[in-house]
Order: C-alpha cells, then structure tokens, then sequence
C-alpha cells in the first residue's frame, strides 16, 4: 500500500463489473479513497466510458493524473465480444428489447468476412442514438428514451483491425483495435446491415487501452481488499 499516492497521482486499471456504470467505479473508488484513506474531496476521474453491459478495461485517475485523462482518452482501444445477427435492437445492444427480426439462412462464412474487410480502415460512422454524445445540448439516450430518431452525425473513426473469431450462427465473435471515438454497437448495426439481415452486439469486453492490458487490472473486490487492507 505505501507505494501508493492517491493525492499526487495514479493511475487505476480497473476490470469493470457487467451492469456498472463507468460513473459507478469512479464513485466507488473515490468513497473507498474517502472513507478508509481519509483522503477527502481527492479527484478522481475515468478516461473513456465502457457502456454498463461491457465489461473490462477502464482507466481511472487520481489526484493529479486527472489531467491525464485526455491524453489517455487518445489512446486505441481493443475489444472482443459477440453479434448476432438476424435481429436488431433500437440501442444496437441488449440494453434495449428486439424491434425487428430477419432471416439469416442466406447468410455464408464467406459474406461474414467480407462484411468485417468491408468495415475496416477509416469508415464513417454514425453514433449510436443511445449514446452519451450531445445533440443541441441534449444526451442523445435522452433524447432516445422521449421517442426521438433524430440522426447523429456520422464521424471518421478507424478500424485498425476486425478479426472474426467464432462463428455459431447467428452468433459471430469477434476482435476489434480500433481508434478513440468508435462505437462498437455502431459497427454491430452496419455490420448487420452489411449482411442484410441486421446485427446486434451481444457481448462486449475492453481487452486493451493503447499498451495497457485488460490482465493487469484490478477486480473492484480485489482493489477494496488491499484499501482494507
């Protein structure tokens, strides 16, 4: 514990629980820092939010490292998880329930991985309504949630790498390094759309953040442990 300085700066790799907010770790370490170190009102702040049904990889900053966080934000990210297709989601995810189901038997392992070759380099992408992004001042899942389907501008992100690692149809795994900025159940919907039978993303785990690794993280249990401790 004593190479530990929350106050000067550190930075946290944490595993973040499926069902947690990023928000959520941020406040649980900063009631840990609270509570058990003394270290009252020490800033603490995540670089780059994970959706609450991702699990994995998630910086977070403490004291003066917070003003890192841009710099680590910047970072390429690495993901793997699962889509399935046939079916489509109004959030690309299972957040929210199917609104429409389609026939995938003409779908081939061929088409699959034409549609991920399809889908890498730099692409457009358009952001996902139920996303934290901003339209007119508004959060875009707000404004999802009133009924609205105004469109979110599309924006340059790079896949730097779509790597298709299982197929059970209609489940598709899959690995992603891509730039700061993507979505990933952006990618599920025109991948789904690439294939003509639409696509959702099932399952999702940040495995890397520029050179640091999902193996090195802590678990939120493990990380109160040693504050206990």
């Amino acid at each position: 514990m004593h190479n530990f300085d929350f106050r000067e700066g550190e930075l946290l790799l944490i595993d973040k629980p499926y069902d947690w907010t990023s928000f959520d770790v941020v406040n649980k370490i900063r009631c840990l820092l609270n509570n058990q170190l003394k270290l009252k009102k020490i800033k603490v702040g995540h670089a780059g939010t994970l959706d609450p049904l991702a699990t994995g990889l998630l910086i977070v900053c403490t004291g003066k490292f917070t003003k890192r966080v841009d710099e680590f934000q910047a970072l390429d990210k690495e993901y793997t998880g699962s889509f399935i297709i046939g079916a489509t989601t109004p959030s690309s995810d299972l957040e929210t329930l199917i609104d429409k189901t389609s026939d995938y038997g003409h779908v081939s392992n061929e088409m699959i991985y034409q549609a991920a070759t399809a889908l890498t380099g730099i692409i457009q992408q358009e952001p996902p309504l139920f996303s934290a992004k901003k339209i007119e001042g508004v959060r875009a899942y707000e404004m999802a949630r009133r009924g609205s389907d105004k469109k979110m501008d599309a924006k340059e992100v790079e896949i730097k790498e779509f790597t298709i690692t299982d197929i059970q149809l209609p489940m598709i795994g899959f690995r992603v390094q891509c730039s700061k900025g993507t979505y990933i159940r952006s990618l599920a919907r025109d991948f789904g759309k690439k294939l003509g039978c639409g696509a959702y993303l099932s399952s999702l785990s940040r495995t890397k953040i520029g050179n640091f690794h999902l193996e090195n993280a802590f678990k939120i249990d493990d990380f109160e442990l040693m504050i206990n401790q």
